[in-house]
């Protein structure tokens, strides 16, 4: 079979790293690649685990030296996936997956012709809202701005291969996994009919949950 590169985009709070982990739980034919950023380490995350921090020069260095697949700069942060992370992966016979945003997932697409990519959507625009003040990090002015961000990438969700509704994780999960095994739910697919007009609903919703912030 061949191994894929499962990529999972999401607006902040969407819940795409949380999907990557239970699925590598759930799957022994699935790695996770990895990313490497600049910005700080949270309370309980772990080098290279969560990510590989690296200063912003190490970065730069290693992007001139062309070590990244992605990358992209976002609340003022460098993220990337290196290279050698999916080629890891890919050379031990497993599937890769990583998550995402839409930009990297743009230069994926362009650069790669096997990977599979997959959108997570929030199921209403007070759930997404929810969530990111559930991590308490968010202060108003930066919770504006992830809702701003998150109404920008919901138009791009047309550019993916499939998209699902976080609404229950354990659903979420076996969707992702249907669509990795090939079995994936016809109305999951970003071209079947009522998908974008409910897509646009949640855009909206989402630009004035923003507003009132």
């Amino acid at each position: 079979m061949k191994r894929l590169l499962l990529v999972l985009s999401a607006p902040s709070g969407g819940g795409k790293t949380t999907i990557a982990r239970k699925l590598l739980q759930a799957r022994n034919d699935l790695g996770y690649s990895v990313s490497a950023t600049t910005r700080a380490m949270r309370n309980g995350e772990e080098e290279g685990v969560d990510y590989y921090f690296l200063t912003r020069q190490e970065f730069e260095r290693r992007r001139k030296a062309h070590e990244f697949l992605e990358w992209a700069e976002y609340g003022g942060q460098l993220y990337g996936t290196l290279k050698r992370e999916i080629e890891r992966i890919l050379s031990e016979g497993r599937h890769a997956v990583l998550d995402v945003d839409i930009e990297g997932a743009r230069q994926i697409r362009k650069n790669l012709s096997n990977s599979l990519q997959v959108f997570v959507l929030p199921p209403s625009a007070e759930v997404l809202i929810e969530r990111l003040k559930g991590r308490n990090t968010e202060n108003r002015d930066l919770l504006r701005k992830r809702l701003t961000r998150a109404s920008e990438e919901l138009t791009a969700v047309a550019e993916y291969d499939y998209a699902i509704v976080n609404q229950d994780l354990v659903t979420a999960v076996a969707e992702v996994s249907a669509i990795l095994d090939g079995k994936a739910d016809d109305r999951l697919v970003c071209r079947q009919t009522s998908l974008p007009s409910q897509i646009e609903r949640l855009r909206r919703d989402v630009v004035k949950a923003a507003e009132k912030i």
